[in-house]
Formats: C-alpha cells, structure tokens, sequence
C-alpha cells in the first residue's frame, strides 16, 4: 500500500486562515442570522421563530426574564450588533469551528497521492 503523506505546514496554514474567516464570518453574520429568525432592530418579528420562542418563555414562566436567551437575543437584534462579550463568544466559536474546518480541509489538500504509479511499488512494512 501506498504510504500517505499529509503536509503538517499545508495543515497549519489553512487552518489558520479558517479561524481567521470563521470568526470574522461568524460575528458580521450573527445581527443578519438573528434578523433572519425575527430579532430585529424593530422589535420581535410578528409570526417569526423569535415571536414562537418569546410567546413560549412568556407561557412557562409568566413573562421573558431579564437575561434569558430571548431578552438577550432580542438585544442583540435590537441594536443590530454584538456587544464585547458577545462578539469575543460569537468570534471564538466562529473560530474554532473555521479552524477546525480549514485543517480537514488542508489535510485534504496536502494528500501526496501519488504518480499514478502505485501499482508497481512496494508496500513499506
């Protein structure tokens, strides 16, 4: 069998760029996401995802705590923006999961595959 070879520098390099665009991605996507679900700067959307959630934590505990998720996603949407704390979470995901992305990515890239001649080699023990 052919030995595969996976190139640690190719691995590295495009993980980091994955990091880097995950967590810039995540962060100018986040407003627009919660937007899209109905967290707008407007207030909650009539009929939208946002609405289902607000009138379901209104129901079980007789209205929407300060701090709940709904109270601070509906901030968010508010101002159309993440606040420091938010964007440094929002960003660190974004990052791990791009970093984690972009070196799968790399080891694919990075795969010596070979001449087309594997065939007439010998196995390594």
């Amino acid at each position: 069998a052919c030995v595969l070879r996976i190139s640690p520098a190719m691995v590295a390099f495009w993980a980091a760029v994955g990091a880097v665009a995950g967590s810039v991605g995540a962060v100018v996507a986040a407003p627009m996401v919660l937007a899209g679900f109905g967290f707008t700067t407007a207030g909650i959307a009539a009929g939208s995802a946002a609405a289902g959630m607000m009138s379901s934590a209104a129901a079980a505990t007789g209205g929407v705590a300060a701090g709940s998720s709904v109270a601070v996603l509906q901030s968010v949407g508010a101002v159309g923006a993440l606040a420091g704390s938010q964007t440094a979470a929002v960003g660190m995901a974004g990052g791990i999961v791009g970093g984690l992305t972009g070196a799968a990515a790399g080891s694919l890239a990075s795969q010596d595959r070979g001449t087309g001649n594997e065939a007439f080699l010998k196995p390594r023990p």
